[in-house]
């Protein structure tokens, strides 16, 4: 894998960088539905499964396969009185696949927890080198790109992966294509006509990978992308404002991409929920750290990913009760949501991703304790978030850090839903 450009730092405590949509790992997994020119109905692969009816869509890439599975209920409003729930939504900026298996890996425990997620796809990813200059960034050269290309075999696999997710009932958002972060070319300078052709080209790498790639042995992916398609982040945080507009015209419901928020209920921005990456507790310091793998190893080991690794084991237990620290300080006090952002790397000897997978196991232990905690994706927080009555909302909206309900749940909420 060609060494990738990881530029864009935004402050945060002492020096914490913002986020960065970097590669993807894993091993891919088979469930055939959709195959191009095949039969209009197919087997999701595991046995007992029901046939879902394909449409395919376009050239074939992506195709209409029914109601996505794995989803919860019906969201409903919350009763007067009732406590809310400890939603927490871990996400994953890039899902590209390079070959370390953590693509694979946190699918797994996601299924093994009955968890779901956020993937945002970075579109080049679906894109081969070779065909780079179907992209053509605003304000950079035409192809180019700031993490590079996957090679055709992890193309693929990223391709299988993603599929996976979706059929596992995850969401694929966007991280949109080249990360540009900064000088000139910064998606922070990008007008909204801008962002719509970026929105525009990321969609297309999606929805027309069997074209570009000319492959015809892979199953399309099973989820129409213009419907599926809801939200975002953005490169480093970069670019919010004259995002939105673009993405209020598409009919988009949120954005993931406010740097530097906070741990209380959200708000909507210019129609879109605005559902910002956090400050949460870093354990040792006075000072709070963005939930995200990125800015915590920038606080910890600055300029580096490859710190000495007698820093390692310190680092990790660090990184860990960091989130778990954030998830407590909510469930324990206003219950506002706990947003977590990460990229499949190796960081520091994989400090990072081990972390993210211990806090994961505790915040879902905690679950199966009887906490009643949801671990969900950013569409299925806003389906919940849509249903709820404006009063309640305003009510949990105006509750601030750490605050305690005044007179408990019961009273803080009573007829605020009737």
């Amino acid at each position: 894998m060609r060494d990738v450009s990881r530029r864009g730092m935004i402050g945060l405590g002492a020096g914490a960088a913002a986020a960065m949509g970097l590669a993807a790992c894993g091993t891919a997994q088979k469930d055939a539905v959709g195959h191009a020119g095949g039969s209009p109905t197919a087997g999701s692969g595991r046995p007992g499964t029901p046939k879902r009816t394909v449409r395919p869509i376009g050239d074939g890439s992506t195709a209409y396969t029914g109601k996505q599975p794995h989803q919860p209920g019906q969201p409903v409003p919350l009763e007067p009185g009732e406590t809310p729930p400890q939603f927490v939504v871990f996400s994953w900026d890039g899902a590209g696949e390079v070959g370390t298996g953590l693509f694979e890996r946190f699918l797994q425990l996601a299924k093994e927890n009955e968890a779901h997620m956020t993937f945002f796809l970075s579109g080049l990813y679906l894109l081969p080198e070779s065909k780079k200059r179907l992209y053509d960034p605003p304000n950079n050269p035409r192809g180019a790109s700031d993490i590079g290309y996957l090679n055709d075999d992890h193309v693929r696999s990223t391709l299988k992966l993603v599929r996976q997710a979706w059929l596992d009932g995850h969401e694929i958002g966007t991280h949109f294509n080249g990360h540009f972060c900064s000088g000139s070319g910064s998606v922070g300078n990008w007008t909204p006509q801008q962002w719509r052709s970026e929105i525009a080209q990321a969609k297309s790498f999606v929805t027309e990978w069997r074209t570009n790639t000319g492959w015809t042995d892979l199953p399309a992916l099973p989820f129409d992308y213009e419907k599926e398609l809801i939200g975002a982040r953005t490169p480093c945080l970069l670019g919010q404002d004259n995002l939105l507009p673009a993405a209020r015209e598409l009919g988009w419901r949120y954005d993931a991409s406010s740097p530097g928020g906070v741990q209380r209920w959200p708000q909507k921005k210019e129609g879109l929920w605005d559902l910002p990456l956090q400050a949460i507790p870093f354990p040792g310091h006075r000072f709070e750290v963005l939930s995200m793998d990125y800015n915590i190893l920038a606080n910890q080991s600055i300029a580096t990913t490859r710190a000495p690794s007698y820093n390692y084991p310190a680092w990790r237990t660090q990184a860990t009760n960091s989130y778990i620290s954030g998830f407590k300080r909510a469930y324990e006090t206003n219950r506002a949501p706990l947003f977590v952002g990460n990229h499949f790397e190796d960081w520091n000897g994989g400090i990072y991703m081990d972390a993210v997978e211990k806090a994961f196991k505790y915040i879902a232990h905690e679950k199966s304790k009887g906490a009643d905690v949801r671990l969900v994706s950013f569409r299925q927080f806003v389906d919940w978030l849509d249903v709820q009555r404006p009063e309640v909302l305003a009510k949990l909206q105006s509750m601030d850090v750490a605050e305690q309900p005044a007179g408990g749940w019961k009273s803080y909420l009573r007829g605020q839903a009737a």
